[in-house]
């Protein structure tokens, strides 16, 4: 049996199952990814809620295994070696678990990075952007009257679901036939937009039909549902 035991996020948090993948998150467009890909891999794994708005991603057993304060955040204790290994970053975790199964990501070098990109695409624009529109719409930020953050935000949400849509046309998921890494990272980001953060007239994301379709059958993928739930908030 594995010993997780030098990992000080397992005493807050403990395992009651050493022997699998540990998971410490929320079902948020970032924790969906993780768990959505352990469910699609069908790996053993154990999912810790961690409530980010009681700030427990900021108590020093959290902290401890990722320094900046951010779900999901894991520990396979049959990592690299045979030997634990605990990784942060959603991104992070999508290449370590694609690579530790072979599956979701091409094996062909030049496709594999093609999909890397599009992983990236989503870390570095994507997310921000849409969590941007989220707070000036939905949350506290939506008091400011100044419209202009709003605008910005939503303008370049629009431009970055062009991007998708572009890229979706003719093509059954991002690598064309093949779903990976890439659809996962997404999916989560495009659903919240339009749902949890209410902004699907906001960004006429109707007028995206290619990222609808896709959005539409990602969400029909039974691990897809199964990861969107996990974990839950209680």
């Amino acid at each position: 049996m594995p010993d997780l035991s030098s990992f000080p996020i397992t005493r807050r948090w403990p395992a009651l199952h050493p022997d699998r993948i540990q998971l410490y998150s929320l079902n948020t467009p970032n924790g969906v990814k993780a768990s959505i890909m352990l469910e699609e891999a069908g790996l053993a794994y154990e999912p810790h809620f961690v409530d980010i708005m009681q700030s427990e991603s900021h108590t020093p057993e959290f902290l401890s295994l990722n320094p900046n304060g951010k779900i999901p955040a894991m520990i396979d204790p049959d990592g690299p070696g045979g030997q634990p290994l605990g990784l942060f970053e959603s991104g992070a975790i999508l290449l370590y678990l694609a690579d530790k199964t072979g599956r979701f990501i091409p094996a062909d070098p030049a496709r594999r990075w093609e999909t890397i990109q599009w992983v990236f695409f989503q870390m570095a624009s994507i997310g921000p952007m849409f969590g941007q529109v989220g707070f000036f719409h939905k949350f506290s930020g939506k008091d400011i009257e100044d419209p202009r953050p709003l605008q910005r935000y939503v303008d370049e949400s629009k431009r970055l679901l062009g991007v998708l849509d572009a890229r979706l046309d003719g093509r059954t998921w991002l690598m064309g036939d093949d779903y990976t890494i890439a659809d996962i990272a997404t999916l989560g980001w495009v659903d919240n937009l339009i749902n949890f953060y209410e902004a699907r007239e906001l960004v006429g994301f109707d007028g995206f039909t290619h990222v609808g379709a896709w959005l539409e059958r990602g969400l029909a993928r039974p691990a897809v549902q199964r990861g969107l739930a996990i974990p839950s908030r209680g």
